[in-house]
């Protein structure tokens, strides 16, 4: 089963589309840091562990490397670059929409992914349908997510 590594922000955007559930039926295995929980989701998003949610401690190793980029890049901040660091230790793509992480993620050599490709995944693997996608696009748009919608839009008219 391949590994995912998300950001809190991908997380949020599920659970304002309604899709928070669904997320944990598609074939992957999501992880967090484990300081990413605890200090920034288990106080109103404990339930993630029930849903299937994986703390994932960072090596010595990859705590040094996030200390490393959280001096290197500016604008992603302590929690997005252990976010980073642990995707680079499982070996596996990391999702989130934050603009400044994708942008380090690419400089350390890591695949991105984010809620679109998530969305879309739930409609390949039939647990959504496209109509479905839309009304979880509407609630997240509604609740001040900042995705790229026209694009959103535009893929999911292809698919």
């Amino acid at each position: 089963m391949q590994v995912l590594i998300s950001d809190a922000n991908v997380l949020i955007d599920m659970e304002a589309g309604e899709l928070l559930e669904l997320m944990f039926a598609l074939p992957f295995e999501f992880k967090v840091s484990d300081m990413l929980f605890i200090d920034e989701l288990s106080h109103q998003h404990a339930h993630l562990l029930d849903l299937g949610l994986r703390q994932t401690e960072l090596t010595s190793d990859s705590m040094i490397d996030a200390m490393r980029m959280t001096q290197a890049y500016r604008d992603p901040s302590r929690y997005d670059c252990f976010s980073l660091a642990l995707a680079k230790q499982e070996g596996c793509p990391l999702l989130t929409g934050d603009a400044a992480l994708r942008k380090a993620a690419h400089k350390e050599d890591v695949t991105v992914k984010g809620t679109i490709w998530v969305v879309e995944q739930m409609i390949e693997h039939k647990l959504i349908t496209k109509l479905a996608a839309e009304r979880a696009y509407k609630f997240m748009q509604d609740a001040g997510s900042r995705l790229p919608w026209h694009e959103a839009l535009k893929r999911l008219e292809k698919l």
